[in-house]
């Protein structure tokens, strides 16, 4: 046979063991159960996601279990024998991934809100720190990301076609905008803005006069505590200066049938809040991190990575109500607030005073143009986000969706492993996932039993 024969024939050979292989590969069954463990005594496995439908299983407590699927509000786990039921997202406990396993939650849930499924290769790139830090505030993004703003009245109108009613629910905690508190004997309270100018006007006197002491009346001008409405105007101009440098590193998604649904569902949801006048505005931003931030002022931007995590439109709402309460709270407000006193007693010291009012002259916009977004990577107090995962429950409860929904979410990021290359900057941020869990099984759903059955 000639050379250009054997060649031939050699090229054919390789195609038709490639093509074997492929067959091989493609006939074998991929891995598409989590381990997961039974979380409370006696559960009741259902033939269909339905409480109606039969049950074909009790289930104890600490049983091991293979988690199959998601439907909803349902796992649906392999059972003996080859059969198959369903159980409630919190009646089963999703084990973290081993790092060898890599996260086989990847390839069990499907992720429908966004575009097919979530892979540990497609474009972890992740913002850190030192994006945030760099990134140049991006008025042409920003101002694409408001263009996306939904108002209270399209919000409600696709709640109704969503199946969402409006519930009143209790929140003993949160937060609720201080009134002015009227002077002594029905004068006219001084503001604490007229309080700070007097000590700037007394500490310049003084140090006409040759006194030390006029560095610290100025000094101390800054300690006095911000009015309500001072407060709110300082969230309302931080807010775009944190999401536009946010923007700046990332830009946002194109895909504007999301970026209408997270405004959409979002504003619906802050409607809901004790703080619904607020500008809220959301966005998914194009990076493949699981992540989200929420910045002052109702700023509130989710990763594509957890975008398309999410099942459906509840799984979406629990997400933005999680940070949503981050927002209405103040917690990374109360943050910047922190670097202004810690700037301000500094101060106090040095007596290297610079006067100023509003927001203008305050630590906490010179600590943004000097760290760019990165706040958003400061770990929050572990209290303030627990506090913000009872809350998502909450708000899902008064949206008029269910409570569990954010439950399923903090399962399948669990399920993703603590080695997900995906989840590395919210471990480093938050509590570990099952203490979150933990948490919410202890007390977080106890005055909302009513809205589980949804």
């Amino acid at each position: 046979m000639t050379r250009p024969a054997n060649q031939a024939w050699g090229w054919l050979l390789g195609l038709a063991l490639a093509g074997a292989m492929l067959a091989a590969v493609a006939a074998t069954p991929a891995t598409t159960a989590t381990a997961a463990t039974v979380a409370r005594p006696g559960v009741k496995a259902h033939a269909k996601p339905d409480f109606a439908s039969p049950e074909v299983a009790t289930l104890e407590q600490a049983a091991a279990v293979q988690v199959t699927g998601q439907q909803g509000l349902w796992f649906k786990l392999a059972l003996a024998g080859g059969k198959s039921g369903y159980v409630r997202v919190n009646d089963v406990r999703v084990a973290y991934a081993s790092k060898q396993g890599g996260g086989i939650g990847k390839a069990l849930f499907t992720g429908k809100a966004g575009k097919g499924r979530v892979t540990e290769t497609a474009s972890v790139r992740g913002i850190d720190e030192s994006a945030l830090k760099s990134a140049s505030f991006d008025a042409e993004r920003l101002q694409e990301m408001e263009s996306y703003r939904a108002t209270p009245e399209a919000a409600e109108e696709a709640a109704g076609k969503r199946g969402w009613q409006a519930t009143l629910v209790p929140y003993a905690v949160e937060y609720q905008p201080r009134p002015a508190k009227p002077g002594k004997q029905g004068k006219p309270r001084a503001s604490q803005a007229e309080t700070r100018e007097r000590f700037g006007i007394a500490g310049k006197l003084a140090s006409h006069m040759g006194s030390a002491f006029g560095g610290v009346l100025s000094s101390g001008s800054k300690l006095v505590g911000k009015s309500e409405q001072e407060i709110v105007q300082e969230e309302l101009e931080l807010g775009p200066m944190i999401a536009g440098r946010i923007l700046g590193a990332v830009p946002l998604l194109q895909d504007p049938a999301a970026q209408q649904r997270v405004n959409l569902v979002g504003r619906w949801l802050a409607s809901r809040s004790s703080r619904p006048e607020l500008p809220w505005t959301f966005g998914v931003i194009d990076d493949g991190e699981i992540n989200a931030f929420a910045a002052p002022g109702g700023y509130i931007l989710v990763t594509r990575g957890l975008y398309q995590l999410l099942e459906n439109d509840a799984e979406v709402a629990a997400v933005l109500a999680h940070e949503l309460s981050h927002v209405v709270q103040r917690d990374h407000y109360e943050v910047l607030r922190k670097q202004e006193l810690q700037g301000a007693g500094k101060e106090l010291v040095s007596s290297q005073v610079r006067t100023g009012g509003g927001l203008a002259g305050s630590v906490a916009r010179g600590y943004i143009e000097r760290n760019g977004a990165a706040i958003m990577l400061t770990q929050l107090d572990r209290n303030a986000e627990y506090r913000a995962d009872q809350a998502a429950g909450i708000y899902l409860a008064r949206a008029g969706t269910n409570p569990l929904a954010y439950y399923a979410v903090l399962q399948k990021m669990a399920s993703l492993g603590t080695s997900s290359p995906r989840l590395t900057h919210l471990y480093k941020t938050h509590p570990p996932l099952d203490k979150r869990l933990d948490a919410l099984d202890a007390n977080g759903y106890a005055n909302l039993q009513a809205y589980l059955d949804r």
